[in-house]
């Protein structure tokens, strides 16, 4: 079963990594640097400032909690525990990829970093303002789907790191924002107490 599954991860590897051009080349590299998405966090930092002012710092700290959960999770949990090599690293299959600029990442991919880290923040917003902000759910969504996406299309990760990477991610970005709402409910009842103590 397992090798059949493994079989399935390397066919879609392959597929995904020889749809390549020199335009999606430049497009797919750029999607993993996570300093390209600059923009997008000061975007999302003023959107979250307009509409929770009261909340601002706190939601950035829950933030903070999701991305370290997700990054010390994937990157120093996962990747030392199962230690899959990345498919640039696999010497049996390595000379078959197409890598961009030669770029390949560390020797292990199981779980993918970027789609942990970008889904945990897409469904911790997502959560976040579920209800309301539809385009914006949207756009986390393709956010987090182009950035884990990339990974595969460069050859450093096979489908199955992203899917499981993904799955992570979303868990973390789930379970912190019910946190984050339990403290929101405990600092509001907190706050009406001491205005009726007064």
């Amino acid at each position: 079963m397992l090798e059949k599954l493994n079989s399935l991860d390397v066919s879609l590897l392959l597929f995904f990594n020889h749809l390549h051009n020199s335009f999606f080349d430049f497009v797919m590299y750029w999607f993993s640097d996570k300093f390209i998405w600059i923009p997008l966090y000061a975007f999302l930092a003023w959107f979250i400032y307009k509409k929770k002012p009261e909340r601002f710092k706190a939601i950035l700290v829950f933030i903070a909690i999701t991305i370290v959960l997700s990054d010390q999770l994937s990157a120093s949990v996962f990747k030392n525990l199962v230690m899959r090599l990345r498919p640039c690293h696999n010497p049996l299959i390595a000379s078959q990829l197409h890598l961009v600029n030669g770029s390949c990442g560390g020797q292990y991919g199981f779980v993918s970093s970027h789609a942990a880290n970008s889904f945990s923040l897409a469904v911790f917003l997502i959560f976040l303002f579920r209800e309301k902000f539809m385009k914006l759910q949207w756009i986390l969504f393709g956010w987090a789907f182009a950035v884990s996406y990339s990974r595969i299309y460069l050859g450093v990760h096979y489908p199955g790191d992203v899917l499981f990477g993904a799955l992570l991610g979303a868990g973390i970005g789930f379970s912190v924002e019910k946190l984050f709402r339990y403290y929101e409910s405990n600092s509001i009842r907190l706050t009406k107490t001491n205005k009726h103590d007064l």
